[in-house]
């Protein structure tokens, strides 16, 4: 509720005449007037001397002093909850727009940074100055009568409200997000998507506002400026997209696109190494807390000795969150393995795909049987967890290769219709970024135990591990308050890097003596987890054997086949047309509002401020 603050009508500013006390008919202690009666004489001179002014307060007897002033109630909570924040807002004033300025005081100088306090603005057309200043100084400045003080807040373009007709959002638990947008945008942190790059002046991205830095750093000659794949501009938009209808996991977040793939869907791994070296160097600038890789190399290797693997640990360990495509080479007849980079790596988060089968319900889903899964080379099991991978729709260049290639895929002029691993990942990179947005201290370690300790049940049919613990639920993940850390055994070979690089990394030596001596060497990363709500009914997670893992070193019969590439993770082969329904129809939404695991709104949102005193 509103809350007015400052005086009431019978009130007014302080002036150098009148001094401070209320008007009316009360005597005041003045210069002229002293404190009582003085003789005819000197009332005649003192009512010439002021003739001319009381004329003019004659003239405005009848206007009503300045109204209390008014203070809306998002400033009014920040105020309460976080006094010492940044905020920006809007003053307006009954009595002009120098008063408006008057009234912030010590701004005189015009200052558009969001890190210090100043003024931003200034509109005489409406009376009123925009500034930024600490949350506590908004009760101040309401103490001056006749002022109006509102959030400066985000304006959308019309027609943008978020939403989607796919059934994903509603599955995965993002959608509840959606309705808190304008409260975390500015706690969401940035998404980098390495990728084919991302078509970015379209209203998936707000016209390319929310792509904030866009690098090429290819070395294939085959490749067109901006998105000539299309393969990055869908990831990016189920990862971050906001157009109507096909609203992402975090369509709040800014985007980094880091161009590493040219037209045909290829990458060079040192290319995809430089974009992760470029997020290490410029993470902070950007605030870049999660990274996107829906590509894997085609070598297999152990991750004690790929360069790829030791890049994406490097951002894990500098803070950022790596999410992972686990790939889409799944076999029918058992687990494929997971033994590629950087989907093999054990810090990061391997994300495989969901076919959600018409349903909101995660007991009717299952994963798709070319979703890789199994233990890598160094005896991990990958991937972590799922998400929707199977008929995504999302945007995509109107001349990029993908959409020339698959033209029946096409469901709208710059839409199509694809699945893969590649498209589960952002989901969950998005959600990482949501439940960061609400817990900014968070860890990359507590993140992976968040989305894992609340992931849903999957059927599995025989294939034990496909969907890992289970299938995100972003919004259960989002109100975790003590999550578990599947990293935790693994930590303790975390050390410096000796060569003075600030981000640690990981001795893989020690490790791998340990673990193959030690068949229990990880079970401190399970011990003390309350793992209710996932899949461990058919995923025995935590009793790995290591004594039975088969250790397998890389040899050159392996990697005879390969060469220095890395490819996308769409799934090649998908047909076309689902067999079942993938929107969320009246039906669907429905069954999701019955759904106590889904229907939790009220989670998400904020405490109410407490009332003013």
């Amino acid at each position: 509720m509103s809350r007015e603050t400052g005086g009431t009508g019978g009130q007014g500013r302080s002036s150098a005449l009148w001094g401070t006390g209320n008007r009316g008919g009360d005597s005041r202690a003045n210069a002229l007037w002293g404190k009582g009666g003085r003789g005819f004489a000197a009332f005649m001179l003192v009512l010439v001397a002021t003739a001319v002014p009381l004329a003019g307060a004659g003239e405005n007897q009848g206007k009503p002093p300045p109204a209390a002033s008014y203070i809306d109630p998002y400033l009014e909570g920040m105020a309460i909850t976080e006094p010492n924040k940044l905020v920006k807002a809007i003053i307006q004033s009954s009595e002009g727009v120098n008063d408006a300025q008057n009234a912030f005081g010590h701004a005189d100088r015009m200052d558009s940074s969001l890190d210090r306090e100043g003024l931003t603005g200034s509109y005489k057309f409406i009376n009123s100055v925009a500034v930024t200043v600490k949350a506590k100084k908004i009760s101040t400045m309401a103490k001056t009568p006749g002022l109006t003080i509102t959030h400066d807040s985000k304006v959308e373009l019309s027609g943008s409200v978020l939403s989607s007709k796919q059934l994903w959002p509603t599955a995965s638990g993002v959608r509840p997000f959606w309705s808190e947008e304008q409260i975390t945008t500015a706690n969401t942190p940035t998404i980098a998507i390495v990728d084919s790059g991302i078509d970015k002046n379209r209203a998936d991205f707000d016209m390319g506002a929310r792509v904030i830095r866009d690098v090429t750093l290819t070395s294939l000659p085959n490749n067109s400026a901006g998105d000539g794949r299309g393969h990055g501009t869908f990831v990016a938009g189920i990862a971050a997209g906001s157009a109507p209808d096909y609203a992402g996991s975090a369509p709040q977040a800014n985007v980094i696109s880091l161009d590493v793939m040219d037209d045909s869907g290829m990458a060079r791994t040192s290319d995809v190494i430089a974009a992760a070296e470029w997020i290490s160097d410029n993470r902070t600038e950007y605030n870049i807390r999660v990274v996107n890789f829906s590509l894997h190399s085609t070598t297999p290797s152990n991750f004690t000795k790929d360069p790829l693997d030791k890049a994406v640990e490097k951002l894990w360990f500098s803070n950022v969150v790596v999410v992972v495509a686990a790939g889409n080479y799944g076999r029918t007849d058992g687990p494929s393995g997971v033994p590629y980079a950087p989907g093999n790596d054990p810090f990061v988060i391997t994300v495989g795909a969901i076919d959600l089968e018409g349903s909101t319900n995660p007991r009717k889903h299952e994963a798709p049987s070319w979703s890789a899964y199994g233990s890598t080379l160094d005896g991990f099991r990958k991937p972590e967890i799922s998400a929707a991978g199977r008929y995504m729709i999302g945007p995509v260049p109107a001349n990029g290769t993908l959409k020339l290639a698959k033209p029946d895929n096409v469901v709208a002029p710059t839409y199509m219709r694809l699945s893969g691993t590649s498209f589960a990942a952002p989901i969950v990179a998005g959600a990482a970024a949501q439940i960061l947005a609400r817990k900014p201290n968070w860890t990359p370690d507590q993140v992976k135990g968040a989305l894992m300790q609340r992931a849903r049940f999957v059927r599995e049919e025989g294939l034990t591990g496909a969907a890992g613990v289970g299938e995100v639920n972003a919004s259960r993940s989002a109100v975790v308050t003590m999550p578990g850390n599947p990293n935790l055994a693994l930590n303790r070979f975390v050390v410096p890097d000796a060569t003075g690089v600030k981000a640690p990394v990981f001795d893989a030596a020690s490790w791998s003596d340990v673990a193959k001596a030690n068949a229990s060497w990880d079970s401190a990363s399970w011990s003390d987890v309350t793992w209710s709500d996932a899949s461990w009914s058919s995923v025995t997670w935590s009793d790995v054997t290591w004594s039975d893992v088969t250790w397998h070193d890389v040899t050159w019969s392996d990697a005879l086949a390969a060469a220095d590439v890395s490819f996308e993770d769409n799934a090649e082969g998908e047909v076309a047309a689902p067999t079942g329904d993938y929107v969320l129809t009246p039906e669907g939404e429905a069954a999701a509002a019955a759904d106590p695991d889904l229907d939790i709104p009220a989670l998400l949102e904020p405490p109410a401020p407490p009332a003013l005193p």
